[in-house]
C-alpha cells in the first residue's frame, strides 16, 4: 500500500472480532489527493461475484466518497460481443451493527428512574439492564453545542457552535454552523453505506439557512450531516401538539391539522418504527443508524392527557424538591451510580426552601412537576417503541443501542415560579405565583407552552450543583447515559465510572462499525476528531478511563477537567435571571474559580481553592492552552444580549417585502425569509378582491396562541390584532362587511421609539379612509414565538385569537399583492 505524504501508519486493532481501523493523521494538502486515490481499493470485502449485480464491497472509508470503480467488463461494437461489469454496491464491514443513537432533551442527571430519580423511565432502565451504565457522561451545558458535538465528535467550539446558533457573534468557534472540515457521523456512516435517518430537533442549522428556502447544506439531509431523511422541527424547540416548524426532510408539513390528540412524541416514533419495518421489508441486510432526537423534555412540556393523569395518581412530589433530593441521593447509593462515600452538595441560598413556601405555590409547583414527570415517562416510553420495532425486526443483537438521557441538565429557564409560557421570560414578563395560577387547569395541554420553577431542575441534578447552561459544574453537564450491543456487550446492568463527553460517542460507534476517521470527505480535508472510543469500557469495568483532559465553557461558565482533578469558574448571574445584561468587565478574570479533586469528591461538594492555590493556577493555565487550542476565545458571559445581536441573512438591507397569494411556514422572522415587525414602525398593505357573498380568513400573520399579529377578514370586517404572550389582545378593527370588489386595506404602525418593547399607534385604513386608530402601550421587545411561522393567506400553527377563528383560516378572497414596509430598527438604540 502506497504512503500519503505526512500520513501516520495506519494501525489495525481487533474489538471482539470486528476489525477496527483508527488513525490519526495530519490535515493532508489539496495537492496529495491525486496520489492518495490509488490507495482507496485496498482492505475491501467483497461479497457476491465482482462485476455482477449483485456485488457489493467495502471501501477504505479515508476518503470520502470513494472514486468511482474500475470498469473491467468488456465493450465491443456490438452488445452481443460485449460484456457488463457491475460497480458493486458500497456496504459496511461484515458484521457491523446497526446504531440507534438516542439524545433526549433537557434532562437532568437524577430525574429518571435509572439514575436514582423518582419518575419511571423503563426503556432507559432496559439499555442500562441490557448493557451498561456511564456515570460520568458530559454534556456542553446547553443543546446545540451539545448536538454538535455529539455528532461530529468535535469539541463545540471546534464545530462552531460554542453557543446555540440563535447567538452566534460570528467569532471562529461561535459562527453558528458546522464546518465542512467537521462533517457528522451521518455522512460517514452514509457513503460507507448504512441507511441514515434523523428524528426530531435539529438546533444546528443557522436560522438565515433555516427555511424552505434554504440553502440546505447546513440541514440533516445536507453533506455536512449526511442523513437520507429527517422528520423534525428546526429550531430550539415547538409545540407537540402544534408544531408549526415541522419538516419532512426540508418540506414544511402540518400532519396535526384536523386531528385532535396528535402528539409529536408519538409521531416521530411512528415516523421511526415506520421506516425500521420499510427496510426490513425492502433491504433487510442494509444496516441502518437511527438518530432520535425527540423534543421532550425541553420546553414545552406536552405530554397526552393519559400520561398526566397516569403519573399524577403516582404522587411523586408531594414531598417537595428538597426532601425529594435527599430521597434521590440514597437511591442513587443504593443503584451504585455514584460512590458510597459521596456528598449532598448543598442547597443554594438565592432558592427557596420547600418548607417556605405558600400553600399556593407549593400547589402549582406540584403540578408543573406532574406535568413534566409525564412528559418524561411518555417521551422514554415512545422510545421504547422504537427499541421494541427493532426486536421485533430480529435486530436488536446486532444494534449499538445509546441512550443519552439530556443534551444538558435540567433547564433553570422557567425561573423562579416556572412560566404558563416561556415566551413570556423571553420577552422579560416573569409570571407571579398567581399569574400561573390561572392556567393551572390548562398546563401542558396546547392552551400552554409551561416550564417548571428553578427549584425542580436544581433538584433533578442531585447530588450536583447548577443546571443547564451552567458549565463549570456537574449538575450543568452530567448527564446519564446507557449503551447496550448485546452481541458484543456481556456485562448486563454493569456500571462504568470511567470520564467521558459526548465527543467520544463519535469514535465508540466508528470503532463498533469497524470504520476509520476519515481525512477527507467530499473534497475538503478534515480536522482530526477529538474524541476518543469508549468501547475499551466493554469489557473493563476497572479499565483506566482513556479521556484524561476536557474543557467545558458556556456564556462565560468554564471548567477544566484534568487526571481526577476539575476547576470549575461558576456563573456571576444565575441562569434563571434571565434579563437584557451587558458583558462583564472582565470575563477572563471576573469569575471567581473553585478546585474540586473529583477523585475524592465525586459531586464537586468540597472547593480546595483556597487551601491549594498553585494547583488551582496550574488548572487555570491548563484551560488557556485548552481554549486556545480549540477556539473558546472570546469569552463572553451575555445570553439574551447575543440572541438579538445581528446575523447574517439572506435580506440584510431589505425593508419592503410583497407577496401575492399563499405562503405558508417561512421562521424565523427577520432573518430574510419573513419581515420582522419588532422595535420599529411599518406598514402593511393588503390589495384584495371580495367575491360576491363576502369573504373572511387571514391576509398576514406570524406568531398564534401565545403572541404574535394576524392581520384578516372576520365575517367580512378587516381585524388587526396584537396577542401580548397571551395576557391581553389589542385590537384594531372596521364596524362592516367588506362589500363585493376590490379593495386597499393598510394598517400603520408608528413606534414610539428609540428602546425596546416600546409602545406606540396603530391605524386601520379601508380604501384610505381611516377606520380605527388608537395606542398600544407596548410591544414584543426580543422575540415572537419561534414554533410559530410567517404566513400570507391562512394560519397554520395556532390562532392568534381563538375566539375569532380556528386554524387554518385560508382567505377565501383573492390576494393581488400584500406588501409590508419596515421603518428603521430602533433596537440598537435601547436605553
Amino acid at each position: 500500500m502506497l504512503s500519503a505524504p505526512s500520513m501516520r501508519p495506519l494501525k489495525i486493532e481487533r474489538s471482539g472480532g470486528v476489525r477496527v481501523m483508527t488513525m490519526r493523521s495530519s490535515i493532508l494538502a489539496a495537492t496529495a489527493m491525486s496520489t492518495l486515490l490509488i490507495c482507496f481499493a485496498n482492505a475491501q470485502q467483497n461479497t457476491g461475484t465482482p462485476g455482477s449485480p449483485g456485488a457489493t464491497t467495502t471501501i477504505d472509508g479515508r476518503y470520502l466518497p470513494n472514486p468511482p470503480q474500475q470498469f473491467k467488463g468488456e465493450i465491443s461494437p456490438n452488445s452481443a460481443q460485449s460484456k457488463p461489469y457491475w460497480s458493486a454496491l458500497v456496504a459496511p464491514p461484515k458484521g457491523a451493527p446497526n446504531v440507534l443513537l438516542i439524545m433526549t432533551d433537557d434532562v437532568g442527571f437524577s430525574a429518571p428512574s435509572t439514575f436514582g430519580g423518582v419518575i419511571p423511565t423503563p426503556a432507559l432502565d432496559r439499555i442500562a439492564n441490557m448493557g451498561l451504565r456511564f456515570t460520568r457522561f458530559h454534556t456542553t451545558a446547553l443543546c446545540s453545542p451539545t448536538r454538535a458535538a455529539l455528532l461530529t465528535g468535535r469539541n463545540h467550539h471546534s464545530a462552531a457552535t460554542g453557543v446555540v446558533v440563535d447567538q452566534a457573534t460570528g467569532f471562529p468557534g461561535y459562527n453558528g454552523e458546522i464546518p465542512r472540515d467537521t462533517v457528522a457521523i451521518g455522512e460517514i456512516l452514509r457513503q460507507n453505506g448504512y441507511d441514515t435517518s434523523w428524528y426530531g430537533k435539529d438546533h444546528n442549522v443557522p436560522q438565515w439557512e433555516g427555511s424552505q428556502a434554504g440553502p440546505f447544506h447546513n440541514w440533516p439531509t445536507g453533506p455536512i450531516k449526511g442523513f437520507d431523511y429527517y422528520y423534525g422541527f428546526i429550531g430550539d424547540d415547538t409545540s407537540q401538539w402544534q408544531p408549526n416548524n415541522l419538516f419532512r426532510n426540508t418540506t414544511p408539513t402540518e400532519p396535526y391539522l384536523g386531528k385532535p390528540g396528535w402528539n409529536l412524541i408519538t409521531a416521530m416514533a411512528d415516523e421511526a418504527i415506520g421506516r425500521i419495518k420499510m427496510l426490513n421489508e425492502v433491504q433487510p441486510d442494509r444496516p441502518f443508524m437511527i438518530y432520535y432526537a425527540p423534543g421532550g423534555t425541553h420546553s414545552s412540556h406536552h405530554p397526552t392527557k393519559e400520561w398526566a393523569d397516569k403519573i399524577s395518581k403516582m404522587n411523586l412530589f408531594d414531598e417537595g424538591w428538597n426532601r425529594q433530593r435527599e430521597r434521590i441521593f440514597a437511591n442513587q447509593k443504593k443503584l451504585g451510580v455514584i460512590p458510597q462515600d459521596a456528598k449532598l452538595t448543598a442547597w443554594p441560598k438565592d432558592l427557596p426552601q420547600w418548607d417556605s413556601l405558600s400553600p399556593e405555590a407549593k400547589k402549582l409547583f406540584i403540578h408543573q412537576a406532574n406535568i413534566y414527570a409525564a412528559y418524561l415517562a411518555y417521551t422514554d416510553h415512545e422510545i421504547g417503541r422504537v427499541i421494541q420495532a427493532i426486536e421485533d425486526a430480529g435486530k436488536l443483537d446486532n444494534t449499538l443501542i445509546i441512550y443519552i438521557s439530556g443534551d444538558n441538565g435540567a433547564s433553570p429557564e422557567g425561573t423562579l415560579n416556572g412560566l404558563y409560557s416561556e415566551f413570556a421570560v423571553a420577552n422579560g414578563v416573569h409570571p407571579t405565583v398567581e399569574q400561573n395560577m390561572k392556567f393551572y387547569d390548562a398546563w401542558g395541554t396546547d392552551r400552554t407552552y409551561p416550564h417548571f420553577a428553578v427549584g425542580w431542575p436544581w433538584c433533578w441534578a442531585t447530588p450536583y450543583q447548577w443546571t443547564k447552561e451552567v458549565a463549570s459544574h456537574f449538575g450543568g453537564t452530567r448527564n446519564g447515559m446507557a449503551m447496550a450491543w448485546p452481541a458484543r456487550i456481556k456485562d448486563r446492568g454493569g456500571i462504568r465510572h470511567q470520564f467521558h463527553h459526548a465527543i467520544d460517542i463519535v469514535p465508540t460507534i466508528l470503532e463498533a462499525t469497524g470504520l476509520p476517521e476519515p481525512v477527507m470527505v467530499n473534497g475538503v480535508a478534515q480536522r482530526p476528531i477529538e474524541g476518543v472510543s469508549m468501547a475499551y469500557t466493554f469489557d473493563d469495568a476497572k479499565a483506566a478511563g482513556r479521556r484524561v483532559t476536557q474543557y467545558f465553557e458556556m456564556f462565560g461558565t468554564r471548567a477544566i477537567y484534568h487526571d481526577g482533578w476539575i476547576a470549575s469558574a461558576p456563573p456571576i448571574q444565575a441562569p434563571w435571571d434571565i434579563t437584557l445584561t451587558k458583558p462583564s468587565p472582565d470575563v477572563m478574570n471576573g469569575f471567581k474559580w473553585e478546585l474540586y479533586n473529583i477523585d475524592k469528591d465525586w459531586a464537586q461538594a468540597d472547593n480546595l481553592a483556597a487551601t491549594i492555590p498553585d494547583k488551582l493556577r496550574d488548572m487555570q493555565q491548563r484551560f488557556i492552552m485548552e481554549a486556545e487550542k480549540y477556539r473558546v476565545f472570546p469569552l463572553d458571559d451575555t445570553r439574551l444580549a447575543r440572541f438579538i445581536s445581528p446575523k447574517p441573512n439572506y435580506g440584510a438591507d431589505r425593508t419592503l417585502y410583497t407577496y401575492s397569494g399563499e405562503i405558508s411556514n417561512v421562521p424565523f422572522p427577520g432573518t430574510g425569509g419573513a419581515p420582522s415587525l419588532l422595535n420599529r414602525s411599518y406598514t402593511i398593505t393588503a390589495e384584495i378582491e371580495i367575491p360576491q357573498g363576502g369573504a373572511e380568513g387571514m391576509l398576514v400573520t406570524d406568531g398564534g396562541r401565545f403572541g404574535g399579529y394576524g392581520f384578516y377578514l372576520l365575517k367580512g370586517r378587516p381585524v388587526f390584532t396584537w396577542n401580548l404572550l397571551d395576557l391581553a389582545r389589542v385590537k384594531w378593527q372596521g364596524k362592516e362587511a367588506l362589500a363585493p370588489g376590490k379593495h386597499t386595506l393598510q394598517f400603520d404602525w408608528t413606534y414610539d421609539g428609540p428602546g425596546l418593547g416600546k409602545g406606540g399607534t396603530g391605524t386601520l385604513q379601508i380604501d384610505g379612509k381611516v377606520v380605527e386608530s388608537h395606542p398600544m402601550p407596548h410591544s414584543f421587545p426580543i422575540t415572537l414565538p419561534w414554533d410559530e411561522t410567517f404566513n400570507v393567506g391562512l394560519d397554520t400553527g395556532t390562532p392568534v385569537d381563538d375566539e375569532d377563528y380556528q386554524v387554518p383560516f385560508r382567505f377565501t378572497g383573492k390576494i393581488g399583492k400584500l406588501t409590508v414596509k419596515l421603518g428603521p430598527n430602533e433596537m440598537s438604540a435601547a436605553k
